[in-house]
């Protein structure tokens, strides 16, 4: 076994989080081992990060995440962690550099699972360009935990003069999905097995980076914003309470994966509400939309679509249906998929 002081172990015991020799041997081994960066020494309470000031503000963001099953197709709750941290900073226009790590682990969570979660999170890292520079260890009582829970903060840098928000979105954009809608509520609802549902979906769980890097370089991008928990509705109300406009999403045009439009009607779920983990939802002036989906489809983004527009009116989110009526889309209250992201 890979693991040098704790072959006899494993599960994890409270013990890995007792401040010992099981718990420095817990973080040595298994964290330290996959996540060891030249910033990154278990020896310090803090890490001394280099920023270039000129390069632009530190912007900084948090996170948690909680997933069931820990593993599921197209990721896990690690690599989860790192796009979901990333992706914060990228869809804000920001170059994400740095996080730190929080795991909260439950007793009797196997050791080699743990081990393939950090393996999986120190290959996300690299993939993004970032380095986890400090964390922290903790160890609940066995039936106090969903396994493993993870708590991130992400440091980035986003040049002064970049301007983004919803402060700048005007009545006539378009909106742009850079994907499909749902695939990771859907994949992950589909690997718990619970309705009798089987398939071969996976999740879009993934790093937004190269797609937010695509769209900055496109003149009159207004807001950026990944579509996780809630889905693509709920940034939908978002934007209409935050801009008293309405927002308008056209049902023909709304990309979504064939298998997450048919376990959506078998169970009675809408895909405008279901997690993505790897998209970007896009506000950018109509003179520009055009040449930024042009240049997703051409990077490989085939799915990426134009599928709204802002309007002026009472401040609301509605989808014009592909007969041609309309109904409003509700702000979500229930969370019928609990423990997705």
């Amino acid at each position: 076994m890979i693991l040098k002081h704790i072959t006899l172990d494993t599960h994890i015991s409270l013990a890995h989080g007792n401040g010992g020799r099981l718990m420095r041997d817990l973080i040595d081994q298994i964290f330290a081992r996959h996540l060891k960066n030249d910033l990154l020494s278990t020896q310090t309470d803090a890490a001394l990060i280099p920023l270039n000031v000129k390069a632009g503000g530190v912007v900084i963001t948090t996170d948690g995440f909680t997933v069931e099953p820990l593993e599921f197709p197209g990721g896990d709750i690690g690599s989860l962690a790192v796009h979901g941290t990333v992706n914060d900073l990228a869809v804000s226009g920001a170059t994400p550099l740095y996080l730190t790590l929080n795991a909260f682990i439950e007793e009797g969570l196997e050791i080699a699972l743990l081990d393939r979660i950090v393996q999986s999170m120190a290959k996300a890292c690299q993939e993004c360009g970032v380095k986890i520079v400090a964390g922290d260890t903790k160890v609940v009582r066995r039936g106090q935990g969903g396994g493993i829970y993870f708590a991130t903060t992400g440091v980035g840098q986003r040049p002064l003069h970049l301007k983004l928000g919803f402060e700048q979105i005007k009545v006539g954009d378009f909106i742009l999905l850079s994907g499909t809608a749902g695939d990771h509520g859907t994949a992950v609802m589909l690997a718990r097995e619970q309705f009798g549902l089987k398939g071969d979906l996976k999740s879009d769980a993934a790093s937004v980076i190269p797609i937010t890097q695509l769209l900055l370089e496109t003149p009159g991008l207004r807001f950026m914003r990944d579509p996780t928990r809630g889905g693509i509705a709920t940034i939908a109300h978002e934007i209409a309470q935050a801009t008293s406009n309405a927002v308008r999403f056209y049902e023909a045009k709304i990309p979504i994966n064939d298998q997450v439009r048919a376990v959506a009607e078998m169970l009675g779920y809408d895909p405008l509400y279901m997690a993505c983990e790897g998209r970007v939802l896009a506000v950018i002036d109509p003179t520009y939309a055009e040449t930024a989906l042009h240049n997703l489809h051409k990077a490989g983004y085939l799915e990426a679509a134009i599928m709204g527009r802002i309007e002026s009116g009472y401040p609301h989110a509605l989808i014009e249906t592909i007969i041609g009526g309309e109904r409003i889309l509700q702000e979500l209250e229930d969370d019928p998929l609990p423990r997705i992201c």
